[in-house]
């Protein structure tokens, strides 16, 4: 079965830490470029980071630049999204996607075209 399950989410209080984790089963992650959304409470989907198939190219919204950190294993099948000082306002669902694309190519945050979704992990930042 081709899916993606995200894992990690949970209740952090702020300025703390959480890594989400997106596994790939049915498919090898490695042919794909993956992106990480959230969706917070009647807030549209937004794309937060994206990472290349060779994770040469990276790119972060603005809003969370230099708390978050994407990376993937492609041994594991599995890409991160490593989140620190964590703020209120990143409370949200959180989704891994992905999109079949070229070695070389990079990634863009603001595509929404995808191949795969997983179901999401929520992360609910709050004293």
């Amino acid at each position: 079965q081709v899916q993606l399950v995200e894992s990690g989410g949970g209740l952090v209080q702020p300025g703390g830490s959480l890594r989400l984790s997106c596994a790939a089963s049915g498919f090898t992650l490695d042919d794909y470029i993956i992106t990480w959304f959230r969706q917070a409470p009647g807030k549209e989907r937004e794309g937060v980071s994206c990472i290349s198939r060779s994770s040469v190219n990276k790119n972060y919204a603005d809003s969370i630049k230099g708390r978050f950190t994407i990376s993937r294993d492609n041994a594991k099948n599995t890409a991160y999204l490593q989140m620190n000082s964590l703020k209120p306002e990143d409370t949200a669902v959180y989704y891994c996607a992905a999109y079949r694309g070229r070695l070389l190519l990079g990634c863009r945050i603001d595509r929404s075209d995808m191949d795969y979704w997983g179901k999401g992990t929520l992360v609910t930042v709050s004293s």
